[in-house]
C-alpha cells in the first residue's frame, strides 16, 4: 500500500491543470524574480507574502497580453459583429486561478512557486474578491464573459469599476455589520487604465429647439475614464475585453465664472463628480430610487455607446479616424444586451445620439436601435422593478425624458390601432405611470425598445408572457423568447474541484470541460464501483478541507461525516431561509425528545448577505445565529446537529463550500426566483438538491429525473390558487402540532432568553403577512427532509443519484446559454476556431 500523495504531488498528476515543462517551469520561475525585483522594487528578504502573490499574478498576466494585443488585432482585420453586454454588476471574483486554468499553466505555475519555496494555495487566498456584484445577476454576467471568450466571440463586457464592491459582512454579537470593499487598496494586477479613451458624459442642462434641430446644452461634464481587464476563453488564445469606467472630475471643473477665489473648495469639491463611481449599491432584487444610482446608469452608457460607436465607425486597427459614416449596417455590427433594466438608458441614449448628434431621422433611429438592442429580464418580483419619477430625469436627463415621452406617444398610438378604444390597456402599456409621483416604467421602455426579450429559465419565462408583460406578448410574441441561464464549467468545476474534475477526465477525457453535454457519458459508469468510490471519496475529502476551513476561520467543530446541509445565496424573504430554520429547530425537538432515537447527523450552513436597509433580512440573520447559539452547545445534542452561519459568503468562498456540500437548499416560493445559479452550481459538484418546481430547478429535475433531485411543496398553479382562495398561516399552526411548536419558542423567547421580544416582527410577519407563504411547504418539506436522511443512509445509492445529477448537468453550461443567445438573438455564430498563439507565426 503506498502513502497517501500529499495535495502537492496530487496536484502534479493532474492531467486538466496543463503539463509542467521544463522550460516552461524555469521561465516561470525567471519572470517571478524579474517582476519581484522590478516591479516590485523587492528582494527575497524583504519580500512579503502579498509581494510574492503580485510577483506571480504580474508573471501569469505576461502569458495574456501577447494574446489579448493578438485577439483585438485579429477583431480588427475580421471585422466580425461586436456584442456588447452591458451591466451595472460583474461579480468576477478572484482572477489568478481562473486565468491559469484557461491558459493551461496551472501546473507549471505549481511546479515554479514549489521550487520558489513557496505555497501556491497561500498565495491565492492573498487576492481580493472583485465584488462588483450582488449576487446571481452579476455573477451570470461572470460566467457569460468567460463564455463568450471560450466560444470566440468578439465580445466586451461594459460596467462600472467601483472603488467599493459589494460590502464586507462581519457577524458580530449575532448581528450583521457592513464594513466598506477597498478591494483596490494594494493596486489591480489585472487592470490596465485607458486613459487615450476618456470619454465626457453629460448631465443636467437644458433643451433647445432650434432651426438647425435639437440640441441639450448648458450641461455639467464628467469624464469616464476606461480600465480594461482581459477575459480568457478557455485555451483558445482568445482574449476578450471587460472595461469598466471611473468617473473622473474634468480639470476646469467648479473653476470657471462664478466661483472666484474658491479654488481650494472648487479642487475638493471634484469628490462630487468622482462619487458616480464610488460604491456598488448593496440591493439584490429591490429598487431604491436614488439619484446617485440614476446617475451610475447614465453613466455607464452614455460612455460606452460612444465607444460603440466610434469603434463602429473606425474599421482598421490603430486608426481612430472616422471611416464609416453611414449607420445602416450598425445593426448588422453591433449587438447590445442589456442586463436586466439598469442599462435600460441605452434606448433613448442611442436615439439622441442618432437623432441629434447624426441627424438621422426619427424612423431609421428607431429601427436601429430596435435592431441592435434585446432585454434580459432577471425578476417578476414587482419590488424590484425600476420605475424612475419623471422629476429626477426632468433635471438630471431633460432631453432623454423628451425622447421617452415621444417613444411612448408612437408606441401606443400603435397599440391603439390595433386595440381601438381599450384605454385600460393603453394606461397597462404605457411607460409613463401617473400617480402621486409619475413615473416612468423602465421594464416598458426596454420591451419596446428591443427587438428580444427574454427570461432566464423556461418557467420564468412562460411566467412573464403569462402574467408579468402580457399585453406587450399579445402586441409582439415573436420578441419573446427563453434563456436558461447557465455557469461557467471553467471555475465552477476545474478549478474549484479539481478531484472530480480529475477522476471524470480519467474515465471519459478532458472535452467535457469545453463541451460539457460529454458528461453523458458518465451514465455508463452509474453502477461501476470504482467509478461510485472515487466519486464519494472526492466528496469526503472536500468536506474534510471545508471542515478545517471552518475551524481555523471560525473556531467551530464538526462532524466531517454528517450531511452537509447547505443554503448559501442572498437573505431574502422569497428565498425562505425561514422555512429552512423551521426545520432545523424541529429537528432539535425530535432529537430532544428522544435523545436515545438514531439521528441521521447534519450540519446545516446558511450563508449570504442582507441589503444594508432590509430590517427582516437581518433579523433572519440573527436568527440563524441565535439557533446555533442554542443547538451547538446542547450536550444532549452533541454532534448530530449544528448550525453555522457562513460569514462574507462571496465569490471566493463559494468555490470552497461548494464542493464540500451534500445537500443544497433551493426552496423558494414557487413562481419567485427567476432561475437561479447556485442550483447548478451544486448540482455539477455532486450535491444532491432539495427544492421547490421554481426557476431552473425545474429544467434539473427534467435533465436528471425528477426521482434523483428531492422535490417537494406548492407548483405555481398551487400557489396562484392559493392567492385567489387567501393564505391563512393561522390554519396550519393550529393544524401542525410541531410547527407550532417551534412558533411558540420563536414567541416566548426561546432561542433569545435575554431579549425574549427579539423575534416578534418574524413570528408577526409568519403568522399575518407572509407573501411567501412559508407555513403553506412546511409539512412537504420536513417530509421531504426525511427521504433525505434516509438515502443519506445508504453511501452508494446517495452517490449513484450524485453520478446521475453530475452526468445530466451538462445543459447548465454558460457555453450551451451563450451558444443559444447568439444564434437566436445576436445573430452570430459561436467558433471553436483558435487564434494563432503569440509565439506562432500568424496564418
Amino acid at each position: 500500500m503506498s502513502l497517501p500523495l500529499s495535495d502537492y504531488d496530487k496536484r502534479k498528476q493532474i492531467s486538466v491543470r496543463g503539463l509542467a515543462g521544463v522550460e516552461n517551469v524555469s521561465d516561470l520561475k525567471k519572470n517571478f524574480n524579474r517582476h519581484l525585483h522590478f516591479t516590485l522594487v523587492k528582494d527575497r528578504n524583504v519580500a512579503t507574502p502579498r509581494d510574492y502573490y503580485f510577483a506571480l499574478a504580474h508573471t501569469v498576466r505576461d502569458h495574456l497580453v501577447g494574446r489579448w494585443i493578438r485577439t483585438q488585432q485579429y477583431y480588427y482585420e475580421k471585422d466580425p459583429k461586436r456584442i456588447y453586454y452591458l451591466s451595472l454588476e460583474f461579480y468576477m471574483g478572484r482572477t489568478l486561478q481562473n486565468t491559469m486554468v484557461n491558459l493551461g499553466l496551472q501546473n507549471a505555475c505549481d511546479e515554479a512557486t514549489y521550487q520558489l519555496g513557496l505555497d501556491m494555495e497561500e498565495l491565492q487566498e492573498i487576492e481580493e474578491d472583485a465584488g462588483l456584484g450582488n449576487g446571481g445577476l452579476g455573477r451570470l454576467a461572470a460566467c457569460f464573459l468567460d463564455s463568450m471568450a471560450t466560444l470566440g466571440l468578439a465580445a466586451y463586457g461594459y460596467g462600472i469599476r467601483y472603488e467599493f464592491g459589494i460590502f464586507n459582512q462581519k457577524i458580530s454579537g449575532g448581528w450583521q455589520v457592513e464594513e466598506a470593499d477597498d478591494w483596490l487598496r494594494y493596486g489591480n494586477p489585472w487592470e490596465k487604465a485607458r486613459p487615450e479613451y476618456m470619454i465626457p458624459v453629460h448631465f443636467h442642462g437644458r433643451v433647445d429647439h432650434g432651426p438647425d434641430g435639437t440640441k441639450w446644452v448648458d450641461t455639467q461634464v464628467i469624464l469616464a475614464l476606461p480600465y480594461d481587464t482581459p477575459v480568457p476563453g478557455y485555451r483558445n488564445n482568445t482574449v476578450n475585453t471587460m472595461r469598466l469606467w471611473s468617473a473622473r472630475a474634468p480639470n476646469e471643473f467648479n473653476l470657471k465664472d462664478f466661483n472666484v477665489g474658491g479654488y481650494i473648495q472648487a479642487v475638493l469639491d471634484r469628490n462630487l463628480a468622482e462619487n458616480i463611481s464610488r460604491v456598488l449599491y448593496p440591493n439584490d432584487n429591490f429598487f431604491e430610487g436614488k439619484e446617485l444610482r440614476l446617475k451610475q446608469e447614465y453613466f455607464t452608457v452614455a460612455a460606452t455607446l460612444q465607444d460603440i460607436i466610434r469603434r463602429f465607425k473606425s474599421s482598421k486597427f490603430g486608426s481612430r479616424d472616422p471611416v464609416r459614416t453611414s449607420f445602416d449596417a450598425f445593426p448588422d455590427k453591433v449587438a447590445i444586451q442589456l442586463n436586466d433594466t439598469h442599462p435600460s438608458l441605452a434606448i433613448p441614449e442611442l436615439m439622441r445620439v442618432l437623432v441629434d448628434i447624426e441627424k438621422l431621422d426619427w424612423d431609421k433611429a428607431w429601427d436601429i436601435t430596435v435592431r441592435t438592442c434585446a432585454y434580459t429580464n432577471h425578476t417578476v418580483l414587482p419590488e424590484a422593478l425600476e420605475r424612475w419619477p419623471v422629476h429626477l430625469l426632468e433635471t438630471l436627463l431633460p432631453r432623454h425624458l423628451e425622447i421617452i415621452y415621444e417613444i411612448n406617444q408612437r408606441f401606443l398610438d400603435k397599440v391603439n390601432a390595433m386595440f381601438p378604444g381599450d384605454l385600460d390597456r393603453l394606461r397597462r402599456m404605457s411607460l409613463v405611470e401617473e400617480g402621486s409621483i409619475k413615473r416612468i416604467n423602465m421594464a416598458h421602455l426596454c420591451i419596446v425598445g428591443s427587438h428580444a426579450i427574454n427570461g432566464v429559465a423556461r418557467i420564468h419565462s412562460d411566467i412573464i408572457k403569462k402574467s408579468v408583460f402580457k399585453d406587450f406578448y399579445e402586441l409582439e410574441p415573436h420578441k419573446f423568447q427563453n434563456k436558461t441561464n447557465g455557469i461557467t464549467p471553467r471555475r465552477w468545476l476545474v478549478l474549484c474541484n479539481p478531484g472530480l474534475a480529475e477522476v471524470i477526465a480519467e474515465r471519459i477525457g478532458d472535452e467535457y470541460i469545453s463541451n460539457l453535454d460529454h458528461l453523458k457519458k458518465l451514465l455508463a459508469y452509474v453502477d461501476d464501483e470504482g467509478f461510485i468510490r472515487d466519486v464519494a471519496k472526492i466528496k469526503q475529502e472536500n468536506k474534510l478541507k471545508f471542515a478545517a476551513y471552518l475551524e481555523k476561520e471560525y473556531k467551530v467543530k464538526v462532524n466531517p461525516s454528517s450531511l452537509f446541509d447547505v443554503q448559501v445565496k442572498r437573505i431574502h424573504e422569497y428565498k425562505r431561509q425561514l422555512l429552512n430554520c423551521l426545520h432545523v429547530i424541529t429537528l432539535y425537538n425530535r432529537i430532544k425528545k428522544e435523545p436515545n432515537q438514531h439521528f441521521v447527523p447534519r450540519t446545516v450552513m446558511i450563508g449570504g448577505k442582507a441589503a444594508p436597509g432590509y430590517h427582516m433580512a437581518k433579523m433572519i440573520i440573527k436568527l440563524v445565529t441565535a439557533i446555533g447559539d442554542v443547538l451547538n452547545n446542547d450536550p444532549v445534542i452533541g454532534d448530530r446537529l449544528k448550525m453555522i452561519f457562513l460569514e462574507n459568503y462571496r465569490v471566493s468562498l463559494a468555490e470552497k463550500v461548494i464542493p464540500a456540500a451534500d445537500l443544497s437548499e433551493q426552496i423558494s416560493t414557487a413562481g419567485t426566483e427567476a432561475s437561479g445559479t447556485g442550483n447548478m452550481k451544486f448540482m455539477l459538484n455532486g450535491a444532491l438538491t432539495i427544492g421547490t418546481m421554481d426557476g431552473a430547478n425545474v429544467e434539473m429535475a427534467e435533465e436528471a429525473g425528477e426521482e434523483n433531485l428531492f422535490i417537494f411543496g406548492m407548483r405555481v398553479e398551487d400557489v396562484e390558487e392559493m392567492d385567489r382562495k387567501g393564505y391563512c398561516a393561522k390554519d396550519y399552526y393550529d393544524r401542525i402540532p410541531e410547527l407550532r411548536q417551534v412558533i411558540d419558542q420563536l414567541s416566548s423567547g426561546f432561542f433569545s432568553p435575554k431579549q425574549p421580544q427579539l423575534f416578534k416582527d418574524i413570528v408577526n410577519m409568519l403568522m399575518n403577512n407572509d407573501r411567501f407563504k412559508v407555513f403553506a411547504d412546511y409539512e412537504a418539506y420536513i417530509k421531504c427532509q426525511e427521504n433525505v436522511s434516509a438515502l443519506y443512509k445508504n453511501t452508494k445509492e446517495w452517490t449513484k443519484k450524485v453520478i446521475k445529477n453530475i452526468a445530466n448537468s451538462g445543459k447548465f453550461s454558460s457555453d450551451r446559454t451563450i451558444a443559444q443567445y447568439a444564434r437566436e438573438i445576436w445573430g452570430v455564430e459561436p467558433t471553436h476556431h483558435k487564434i494563432p498563439a503569440p509565439d506562432d507565426p500568424r496564418e
